[in-house]
């Protein structure tokens, strides 16, 4: 006695049973998941180029800023008034008096 497949005549049994569709399904399956090439990992990459782009702009600016500070810095009086100020430089003939208030930011190192 012979089985009969009772779904052999429906359209999404021929369509399911086909060979050609389960290759592409095999394909695609492939490609989105198990890939060196697969979409998320396209995803991941696109995310750190984005946030690489992001730094080349951050870096650019500051390249630029820098830029500016050194050519202040070519005019000797730009020079002294940037040692004053970083690193708190005198004369010989000038005392510096540094005063700190109780609601001053900088904190004393000794603490």
């Amino acid at each position: 006695m012979k089985i009969k497949n009772p779904y052999k005549g429906k359209s999404w049994f021929k369509f399911l049973g086909n060979k050609y569709v389960w290759v592409l399904l095999f394909f695609v399956i492939w490609m989105l998941f198990l890939d060196n090439y697969s979409y998320f990992d396209h995803r991941f990459l696109d995310g750190q180029i984005n946030e690489l782009q992001d730094n080349k702009k951050y870096y650019q600016e500051e390249i630029k800023k820098d830029q500016e500070q050194i050519k202040q810095l070519k005019n000797p009086e730009q020079i002294e008034k940037y040692a004053r100020e970083k690193y708190f430089m005198k004369k010989d003939s000038e005392d510096i008096y540094i005063i700190q208030f109780e609601g001053d930011t900088i904190q004393d190192k000794n603490n």
